[in-house]
């Protein structure tokens, strides 16, 4: 890393003063930065260090005691699906392990086979993370780190019945079932989990995930985020790589594919999903009920 050579992106202060690599004068300086008891990275260039350079802190400061969990876990098993501002969070298997500002300690079992190393970190392995995961906070939120888990890691989501049997008891536990019956594997997105959640949370029938169009003539196909078959409704997240004028190009192509084969296509965006969900209730409802009667 900058400034400390051949150290990892976060160090032990303390170690790193005792190597001869950094002065504790420096380290106070504006070229380093705090974020736990005697844990340090280079300043970053963004006003707030990300999770992942907090999770790589986190490890260092618990390194020997435990492994990095939760949407750590996630975010370093490349499963990104926490809130900006969540928490470093480890799981520890002693108790007396502080828990400072910005770190989130779990103390649970952890059987052989839980853990892996990424780029030298402990973390829990990726079912183990979306069992951690499916059994706290809101249902959507759950789903939707499961999804990227098994997406990331194509695992089935049933997997995680084993672990709610091995840990029967545990906190949260009984919500795995719940998690489950919406999970998907083929969520591409954790926006596209959290459309899939408002259409069914709403009412409406269970769409597939990345439903695949084909076009024999050209000997191309195009994926639709979400659709229903059956009645050719296809629904898309709009993010904000499809602002991209390139990727605008291609996707006129797309949809014009789409629509000459008969599809009706409805495009959401996060300000949809977030704020005007009854919105897409409404035009769903009103594209099947048409097709219904047809």
């Amino acid at each position: 890393m900058s400034g400390v050579p051949g150290w990892p992106v976060a160090f032990r202060g303390s170690a790193a003063v005792a190597a001869g690599l950094v002065t504790r004068d420096r380290l106070r300086g504006p070229g380093f930065l705090r974020l736990f008891p005697d844990t340090y990275v280079t300043t970053p260039d963004e006003p707030q260090p990300d999770l992942a350079l907090r999770s790589h802190a986190a490890y260092r400061y618990i390194e020997g005691r435990g492994v990095l969990s939760g949407y750590s876990a996630a975010e370093l098993l490349g499963a990104s699906c926490g809130p900006k501002n969540a928490p470093a969070e480890v799981t520890v298997l002693h108790r007396g392990q502080r828990s400072p500002d910005g770190l989130l300690v779990h103390r649970e079992r952890l059987a052989p086979g839980e853990v892996r190393e990424v780029g030298g970190v402990q973390v829990t392995s990726p079912v183990r993370t979306a069992y951690d995961l499916a059994r706290r906070g809101a249902l959507v939120e759950r789903v939707v780190a499961v999804d990227a888990l098994a997406n990331r890691h194509r695992f089935a989501p049933d997997l995680l019945r084993h672990f709610a049997v091995r840990y029967a008891g545990v906190r949260g536990n009984d919500g795995v079932a719940e998690v489950l019956a919406h999970a998907d594997w083929r969520a591409g997105s954790p926006m596209e989990t959290r459309l899939r959640m408002v259409m069914v949370q709403c009412g409406l029938p269970r769409p597939e995930a990345q439903w695949v169009v084909q076009d024999e003539r050209a000997r191309s196909a195009v994926w639709l985020d979400l659709a229903y078959p059956e009645y050719l409704i296809g629904v898309e997240y709009e993010g904000e790589g499809h602002t991209d004028p390139a990727v605008v190009l291609h996707d006129v192509g797309r949809y014009t594919a789409l629509v000459d084969k008969g599809w009706r296509i409805y495009r959401y965006t996060k300000l949809d999903i977030l704020h005007r969900p009854d919105r897409i209730l409404e035009q769903l409802s009103r594209a099947l009920d048409r097709t219904k009667s047809t």
